[in-house]
């Protein structure tokens, strides 16, 4: 009796310390998660309630907000300058991040891993200075270096060839640019931190077998830093659908609608044209592309495990 005793004893009291820890985990917890109830999941559930209404700055929908259903989203999807923006979106997406700042990334971070640290750090330093820098800065850089009387309109008429109007003539292409040579330094460091981990003895056991450099790259360092690969392309997409200081001070989004992603004519919708219920419509279907493209990067990396 007194044996079982000193179990049931031991047992309580061992309970009782396990309660007592995941209590005080809870309360070093509770600030973070006010916090997030605070400014992540209250801005989520208003956007969501938002734009079901007719919420407006101007006109009587501004002195009382009414819910109107899915009039917001009716309009939208009707609105021809709405499908214009989701396509300027999907290019800017694939050829700034996807394309871009992932394949640019990758290749500076193989070109730097075997060289010395002297040279890593100069590289290093020049490649990230860019990302360090604000965006309006980045963007003011960008409109003085492709503007008409801008530096490479310069140089090419310095060599004898014909300017060009840069910002007018290639709008995407030159916001596209721009955005690779801000973000690309994100890349570089989530893939230099990845190949940094491959351990060498399984590169130099295929070199012996026969594998040259490109095969050891292609078929054993890809799929061990798959993980990364996937993680960076959801905060490269994520960072690069919200991307709207950048367009907007190069090209406003235009000229027209050459340049107007999502953000930009949620924007114009909202704080433009003074209809905040359908500015949050378009937010709702900005973060929906977000959470899709999210899903699809980690079940395609689940497939290839």
């Amino acid at each position: 009796m007194k044996t079982n005793t000193a179990v049931s004893t031991s047992v309580a009291l061992s309970r009782s310390k396990r309660d007592h820890k995941f209590l005080r985990s809870i309360l070093f917890l509770l600030p973070s998660w006010i916090l997030l109830l605070i400014f992540f999941v209250g801005p989520v559930i208003l956007t969501f309630y938002f734009s079901f209404t007719n919420l407006s700055l101007t006109g009587t929908a501004a002195q009382g907000i009414e819910f109107v259903g899915f009039q917001n989203f009716k309009v939208m999807f009707h609105d021809p300058n709405f499908r214009i923006s989701i396509i300027k979106t999907i290019l800017f997406l694939l050829f700034s991040a996807i394309i871009g700042q992932q394949v640019l990334g990758f290749i500076l971070a193989v070109l730097m891993k075997e060289k010395n640290k002297t040279f890593r750090r100069i590289i290093g330093i020049i490649v990230i200075a860019g990302w360090v820098t604000p965006e309006i800065v980045v963007a003011f850089c960008w409109v003085a270096f492709l503007s008409d009387n801008g530096t490479l309109n310069t140089l090419l008429q310095s060599v004898g060839l014909k300017s060009v109007s840069w910002l007018f003539t290639f709008p995407m292409v030159s916001v596209i640019i721009a955005n690779i040579w801000h973000g690309t330094a994100f890349s570089m460091l989530v893939y230099q931190a990845a190949l940094d981990d491959v351990p060498k003895s399984i590169e130099e056991a295929a070199r012996i077998d026969g594998a040259s450099r490109l095969q050891s790259l292609i078929r054993i360092v890809l799929p061990i830093i798959k993980g990364s690969i996937v993680t960076n392309m959801v905060l490269v997409t994520l960072q690069t659908l919200g991307v709207f200081t950048l367009i907007y001070t190069m090209t406003g989004g235009g000229p027209g609608t050459a340049t107007q992603t999502l953000p930009i004519f949620m924007y114009n919708q909202a704080f433009v044209n003074y209809q905040l219920g359908y500015g949050t419509a378009i937010s709702l279907i900005l973060l929906i592309i977000g959470i899709i493209a999210s899903l699809l990067y980690i079940r395609s990396m689940k497939a290839t495990i």
